[in-house]
């Protein structure tokens, strides 16, 4: 009973230090597989460790490294944030919010990336490299706020510009339309002006009946006789 015991006892701790080695040797073949650039295979290392262990501080760092090169930074920030609650450690905090900075910054995020570094700095406040990373984030956070106050100030005058030209056209619509309307009370005044052919003969008939009329009486005042005697 005793030798039994002390077998099955045995066993546990063999099966303990396999289980062990095998989340070891998974994720230190993902390692080495990250180390030659083959990030989707350490990945899949990565993924099989946590399997076995799923509390893994490093498991779930690692593969947010993995994501991270393979571009996918929503994912790698996901990793990362998961391995927060397995880990008490200040610089493995620091380590991760280094990295999230990181992930953030490449997706031009700027001021979360700066809240990021900001609190890897809170964790280990000698962090040279996350001082760099802090103070560029910074500076793409300023440059982003000029750029995108530049663009509001041009789509304001875009806008403005766009206002007056409409104005402008709609005035030289109602020149137009003042204009035709002047042209048409023009034509329509030309018309009242106008006098048929008949008319315009009447007239020119008229005006010569008169004119006979007036030379016979010239005619007559010249044919009278007048004394040049004073009557008394």
């Amino acid at each position: 009973m005793k030798n039994k015991f002390i077998y099955s006892f045995l066993l546990l701790i063999s099966i303990s230090i396999s289980f062990g080695q095998s989340k070891r040797t998974l994720n230190n073949d993902g390692v080495d597989l990250y180390k030659a650039n083959k990030y989707a295979d350490a990945e899949v290392k990565f993924k099989k460790s946590l399997e076995k262990d799923p509390q893994g501080f490093e498991g779930h760092f690692n593969l947010g490294d993995a994501y991270y090169k393979q571009g996918r930074y929503d994912e790698a920030i996901q990793a990362y944030k998961n391995s927060l609650s397995f880990t008490d450690n200040k610089l493995n905090k620091s380590r991760v919010y280094h990295n999230v900075g990181n992930s953030l910054l490449k997706q031009q995020k700027f001021q979360e990336s700066v809240g990021a570094y900001k609190n890897a700095l809170k964790a280990n406040p000698e962090d040279l490299e996350t001082k760099y990373n802090l103070s560029y984030a910074l500076n793409m956070m300023k440059q982003n706020q000029n750029k995108q106050n530049q663009q509001n100030k041009n789509d304001k005058n875009k806008d403005q510009n766009k206002d007056q030209q409409k104005n402008q056209d709609q005035q030289n619509k109602q020149d137009k339309k003042d204009q035709k309307k002047d042209q048409q009370q023009q034509q329509q005044q030309q018309q009242k002006n106008q006098i048929s052919k008949e008319e315009a003969q009447r007239i020119l008939e008229a005006m010569k009946n008169n004119e006979k009329d007036m030379q016979k009486k010239i005619r007559k005042v010249k044919g009278k006789p007048f004394s040049t005697d004073k009557d008394w």
